[in-house]
């Protein structure tokens, strides 16, 4: 059978609903992905058209495509066109950046996703705050806008290895050595579930705007206003996690 079943058998309405407006690419992904995973729309069948996912999903067409785009490069669906085109579902997602099926099993198996996202935003939460409202010296902002410099400089293949070190530096200038060890700790867990999915460079590109927006949060002694940045971004790498893994 070809297109959606009809409006009164709704398969998609418990997962498909408005994303928030801060991560909007990323929480579409996780929501189309959970689509997928959970096989509402089964292999060979099309998904929604654009515009009826686009509203329900409350996200511009320009972003819904990017994300059928990604979607389409991981091999999930094929876009086809003519008179009954669309996009189609070709399988389920079981593994994730080119990493096979049994062994992404087994990272995923062998943590709590939900306890590490959880853990990893209350840390990066805080140590945003605690950066802002103390103030860096110097040498500490210095430091800061380096990591951020090098983020926005970097290719794709290295962007996670010096977004690591960003958030690093800005752990360890939090001033507390024990949050820091936590979070060295912590985001090793984090890169091995994020080896399990591929780089995506609209997230990227995302994830360097809310760098840029934290820096500028913490010179501006805004507490307030970085946890809320800080809680955001971490928000949507939880998403796309999810989206993958979970």
């Amino acid at each position: 059978m070809n297109g959606m079943e009809p409006p009164g058998d709704d398969r998609l309405a418990p997962v498909l609903r408005p994303v928030r407006a801060g991560n909007g690419f990323e929480e579409a992904l996780e929501q189309i992905l959970q689509v997928l995973r959970l096989g509402l729309v089964p292999y060979g069948e099309r998904l929604p058209a654009e515009r009826e996912l686009a509203e329900r999903l409350g996200v511009s067409r320009v972003t819904l495509r990017e994300v059928l785009k990604v979607l389409q490069d991981q091999g999930l669906v094929e876009s086809r066109r003519g008179r009954y085109g669309g996009t189609f579902v070709l399988h389920r997602p079981e593994a994730a950046g080119g990493i096979p099926g049994e062994e992404l099993r087994r990272r995923v198996a062998r943590v709590d996703v939900e306890d590490v996202l959880r853990f990893r935003e209350v840390l990066e939460v805080g140590a945003a705050g605690l950066c802002a409202a103390q103030g860096l010296t110097e040498e500490g902002g210095a430091r800061l806008r380096a990591a951020l410099a090098a983020t926005g400089e970097a290719a794709p293949a290295d962007y996670r290895r010096l977004d690591t070190l960003f958030h690093l530096a800005l752990a360890e200038l939090s001033g507390s050595p024990s949050l820091a060890a936590q979070y060295a700790a912590v985001r090793a867990t984090v890169n091995d579930l994020l080896d399990c999915i591929p780089l995506l460079v609209r997230n990227l590109e995302h994830s360097q705007r809310q760098h840029a927006a934290l820096v500028e949060a913490v010179f501006d002694r805004d507490a307030e206003g970085a946890r809320a940045v800080m809680r955001e971004h971490c928000e949507g790498t939880a998403a796309l996690l999810r989206g993958f893994l979970t």
